[in-house]
């Protein structure tokens, strides 16, 4: 990544994004990085984090209870949702994933009939093993 375009506060954005696994809102970004940069606002936190999703630097992975959230991986990987307490959690697409799907594509990652593919989302929904288990944990009481 380029730095030298990149204002103080936009490289902070940036640099505290990949730095987490944690697929951050805005909110949480700015609640990071405003005791460093007082004078931040949470505006210039969205257009930041627009401008770099626009650049290709980040990506918006989904919207989460009405709140969008954001990932510094840019390599293609598939997330997973909890529908319960709302984490993301990063799941690599195997090796051969395009081999799998091998009849939806042309050459150069062309989808037949349709296009150029420039990146892949796939997002699983469903309960993490965490709150899984204390939703076992709480019905065993019961």
């Amino acid at each position: 990544m380029k730095t030298h375009n990149y204002s103080r506060k936009r490289q902070a954005i940036c640099e505290l994004l990949m730095s987490t696994r944690e697929h951050p809102s805005a909110e949480w970004l700015y609640n990071e990085l405003k005791p460093e940069y007082p004078d931040l606002s949470l505006g210039t936190v969205y257009r930041n984090l627009k401008f770099l999703e626009s650049s290709g630097v980040i990506r918006s992975v989904a919207v989460v209870d009405g709140i969008e959230r954001y990932d510094g991986i840019t390599e293609d990987h598939a997330h997973f949702v909890c529908n319960c307490c709302g984490r993301i959690l990063d799941i690599p697409i195997p090796h051969d994933f395009d081999s799998i799907h091998s009849g939806l594509f042309e050459s150069d990652k062309r989808l037949a009939g349709v296009g150029k593919i420039e990146f892949t989302k796939i997002i699983y929904y469903g309960n993490c093993d965490e709150c899984i288990g204390k939703q076992s944990i709480s019905e065993s009481r019961e």
